[in-house]
């Protein structure tokens, strides 16, 4: 099995942030735009670097999607920021209006996403978007694992054009995937082969599947798991090159179960090859406050739940 270390726990978001500041100095056209939370986004830098590049627009979501979707017109490539919650449910509207509908090149960047937001409580936490935003046509959907993989996708986001979404958390977590790896928006990465079962994961959720395949080796069986950054559009050949293989598969995700990561790879199942499928996820319930581990426990969200859902799926082939 291929060893994945922590290189040093680091939250997400100032992946995000880093990669903020990377393309600040490379890229005259990206402009910044953000609802009143700039030290939460890890704006710091590209405000305080290109003042006249960054947009605080106070609380007031919807006008900061309206703004992006205008300042896209005269060739800029603005980069929206809050909390998902705030990202998502409160602008559907103006996002699917003003920006999916019109094929603007707006890049929304959702920071404290699903539960390990943890302690600002549960009207902050957002289960639903990742199926909020794949149902849009034309949007792209990005959830990264860790520090280095958020900041990839931050600039290679600068180079894609078209509607997307990239969300990312609070919390400090592993720091695991290499920093010079190359992000191709809707190339899966397979960080480790197997041929028992195969792990699907997203977010925070990769490197729960990476310690329960471990936990799995020991007791001889073989788990490939797979590290499904971009949700839309999804490599259906990686999944159906690896679930062909191991006959069955487990999907993990810091989300509703329902319109989820696990759903989309449902649907790919059912089309082209039908194989036993278990879901590590929220079951459709909303969050509460306490800390991520906490809430990552109490919702099944960690790799002992990975071990126990592979092991049921096993029994079902």
């Amino acid at each position: 099995m291929k060893k994945y270390e922590n290189t040093g726990s680091k939250d997400t978001r100032s992946g995000f942030g880093a990669g903020m500041t990377e393309l600040g100095q490379k890229n005259e056209n990206v402009v910044a735009l953000c609802a009143d939370l700039i030290g939460s986004l890890k704006f710091d830098d590209f405000k305080k670097n290109h003042p006249e590049r960054f947009f605080q627009v106070g609380i007031a979501e919807a006008n900061m999607i309206g703004i992006a979707a205008g300042l896209t017109i005269g060739g800029k490539i603005p980069f929206t920021g809050t909390f998902a919650n705030f990202s998502t449910g409160r602008v559907y509207d103006q996002i699917r209006q003003s920006v999916a509908y019109s094929d603007k090149n707006v890049k929304i960047c959702a920071s404290h996403a699903g539960l390990t937001l943890g302690e600002d409580g549960a009207t902050h936490q957002i289960l639903e978007d990742i199926g909020l935003m794949k149902m849009l046509p034309g949007m792209t959907v990005i959830n990264t694992c860790d520090y280095n993989q958020t900041k990839s996708a931050t600039l290679a986001l600068a180079e894609h054009h078209g509607p997307a979404y990239l969300r990312f958390g609070r919390p400090v977590v592993p720091n695991f995937t290499p920093a010079d790896e190359p992000f191709i928006i809707g190339k899966a990465i397979v960080l480790n082969e197997g041929t028992d079962v195969t792990i699907i994961a997203t977010g925070h959720l990769v490197w729960e599947a990476l310690v329960a395949a471990e936990a799995l080796e020991a007791r001889g069986i073989s788990a490939e798991v797979i590290n499904i950054h971009t949700i839309k559009p999804l490599d259906e050949e990686a999944i159906l090159k690896s679930v062909t293989k191991t006959g069955c598969v487990v999907t993990a995700e810091e989300h509703n179960f329902l319109g989820g990561l696990g759903e989309s790879v449902a649907r790919t199942l059912v089309l082209h090859h039908p194989a036993p499928q278990e879901f590590v996820a929220v079951k459709d319930s909303f969050g509460e406050s306490g800390t991520p581990e906490q809430l990552m426990e109490k919702y099944g969200l960690n790799s002992a739940s990975i071990v126990a859902a592979c092991d049921k799926v096993i029994a079902r082939k």
